[in-house]
């Protein structure tokens, strides 16, 4: 298995475990305020936009090692 292989494998765990403790989260939140688990357009929106900083900020470790 070479390095980026590698590298894949790590960050699709950490994905899957990230998306498990958000849906646990999320659930938890809804059974508490008694409602549906279904998130609004407002909340999507800024999941969307904080996931896609995430990715640039990601994609930019790499530019900073001059």
């Amino acid at each position: 298995m070479n390095k980026s292989t590698s590298t894949i494998l790590i960050g699709a765990l950490i994905g899957a475990v990230t998306g498990i403790v958000a849906a646990t989260l999320l659930t938890r939140r809804a059974e508490g305020d008694n409602r549906e688990t279904a998130i609004t357009t407002g909340e999507g929106l800024k999941l969307g936009v904080l996931v896609i900083g995430l990715l640039r900020a990601i994609a930019s470790l790499d530019d900073k090692k001059a």
